[in-house]
């Protein structure tokens, strides 16, 4: 999985690339705890790349979104194509993330 980056002001999108599945949720994980410690939890997933998702990159999400709702804060997801999105359903995990039609929306969202 590889990742890229931006800033929209005090916002960070973090956009990853590849199956978030068992092999990188590790990675995926601490790439994401890194990027809250560096906007003050103002993060942004672009999830418009991720075409597959297994339990363990299932986990990781709601680590991330665990990590975040600790502190008041709200994981927001933007990008979900209609497999995450189905995932989402049928694991019943749809209400832990706050999901946005772009990314500029999200952004947005913190103002």
């Amino acid at each position: 999985m590889e990742f890229s980056e931006q800033r929209h002001g005090a916002v960070r999108v973090i956009k990853p690339d590849g199956a978030l599945t068992e092999a990188d949720a590790a990675r995926f994980c601490s790439r994401l705890h890194e990027a809250i410690t560096d906007s003050r939890g103002r993060l942004v997933l672009d999830a418009g790349e991720i075409a597959y998702v297994d339990s363990a990159g299932i986990e990781a999400l709601l680590e991330i979104s665990e990590k975040l709702a600790e502190t008041g804060r709200v994981f927001k997801l933007t990008g979900v194509n209609e497999t995450l999105r189905e995932v989402f359903d049928l694991t019943q995990i749809t209400g832990a993330f706050e999901c946005f039609e772009d990314v500029n929306g999200a952004v947005r969202s913190f103002l």
